[in-house]
């Protein structure tokens, strides 16, 4: 059995994903450049698709890169690039600039989130890898709800809500210094390099195909809660964005909680039978909110859905990873191609809300949970 790493680099590995979590300043930005520039819902919805449409077009090729070289590398490119996004629009603020700097940070998220899991499980001990990748996601769940927090405070505070940017930006870049400093020893599987059809062929198999649609709905289920959840409580109880933007932090904190609480139980129950109770929680939460006419039970539901949540995505990738080890780089970057979900989720409810009203937001949250629950079922019925 593989050992746990030390702390050595045990943190600076984990501290990657407090900068992986630097990408849900989508959904609060996707608030203030609405406003900035007077978009429509479903233009609005562009700033999310140019973060998450390119975990559909560069996961494959950061999976081959890093079956290549190293993980190490891979992580530390991705953080700089997620640096040089962030600093773009705030150096010169145009939606022309905004787009583009939300693309650089999707390109290096994307290497991120195929990079630093694998690296994770390459550290980590065969009966560690779901509770360290439970915890990995609560870091990333830190940045994800302190990023709304800080934005809304230099907005009142400091007149500029995109100070926020350099910020994250220079802990980006220090963050690589860090991980560079240290010397990993990763895995290097006995078998032919990574390929487009290596990892493409992996989807006959119909466990991996299962698994890998759910990823999907996960993602596309995150994403939406984060760029949709102010735009429906300023809709139903007429707040302003500020205030409702506080729903963003309430789903975070709820995901910080969720992975808090996985990351101990994870290493003591089993994984299967805490995806199934998670979905329920989540799906149990989504129709409180379709049905409540009240602010802070929604609020509260919010919290409950996002705590249903929490945990199924590092339970799914340990899952998928751990059908075919031998092949964690290409499984990681189909995964992570996946991840696009992101980017197909929330315009297809920018269309419905702007057709149907803003509760068609929410029908098509609980159609991502029901096919999470699924795949579930299907995981747990599979020998």
């Amino acid at each position: 059995m593989k050992k746990s790493a030390n702390a050595k680099i045990f943190i600076p590995v984990i501290f990657s994903f407090f900068v992986m979590g630097f990408v849900d300043l989508v959904g609060v930005s996707t608030g203030y450049v609405k406003n900035d520039f007077n978009l429509s819902d479903k233009v609005a919805q562009l700033i999310p698709f140019m973060v998450f449409i390119w975990f559909a077009l560069v996961s494959i090729p950061t999976g081959i890169f890093q079956d290549r070289y190293n993980k190490k590398l891979t992580v530390n490119i991705g953080m700089i690039l997620t640096a040089i996004g962030l600093f773009i629009p705030f150096i010169y603020y145009t939606l022309p600039t905004s787009l583009l700097g939300f693309a650089l940070l999707g390109i290096g998220n994307t290497i991120l989130q195929v990079s630093a899991n694998p690296l994770l499980i390459d550290i980590s001990s065969a009966d560690t890898k779901a509770a360290n990748l439970s915890l990995s996601q609560l870091v990333k769940a830190i940045a994800s709800m302190l990023g709304p927090v800080i934005t809304a405070g230099l907005a009142l505070y400091l007149g500029n809500w995109r100070l926020v940017f350099p910020i994250f930006a220079v802990i980006s870049v220090l963050s690589a210094i860090w991980l560079n400093s240290i010397k990993i020893d990763e895995s290097k599987p006995e078998k032919e390099p990574a390929t487009f059809k290596s990892s493409f062929k992996l989807l006959k198999n119909k466990y991996i195909l299962i698994t890998i649609l759910a990823i999907f709905f996960m993602v596309g289920f995150d994403v939406a809660m984060n760029t949709n959840i102010a735009t429906f409580l300023v809709s139903k109880f007429s707040l302003s964005l500020e205030a409702a933007s506080m729903g963003i932090v309430i789903y975070f904190a709820s995901l910080m909680a969720g992975r808090f609480i996985g990351a101990i139980l994870l290493r003591k129950l089993d994984i299967k039978l805490f995806m199934v109770i998670s979905t329920l929680i989540a799906i149990l939460g989504l129709l409180g909110i379709l049905v409540s006419e009240d602010l802070l039970l929604t609020q509260i539901l919010i919290f409950i859905s996002g705590l249903g949540f929490a945990n199924v995505f590092p339970i799914m990738f340990a899952l998928i990873v751990e059908k075919k080890p031998v092949y964690a780089n290409e499984l990681s970057s189909l995964i992570i191609l996946a991840v696009s979900g992101g980017a197909i989720i929330p315009p297809i409810i920018g269309l419905l809300v702007d057709m149907f009203g803003i509760m068609a937001s929410i029908f098509v949250l609980i159609f991502c949970m029901l096919y999470i629950a699924y795949a579930s079922y299907y995981v747990i019925k599979t020998k």
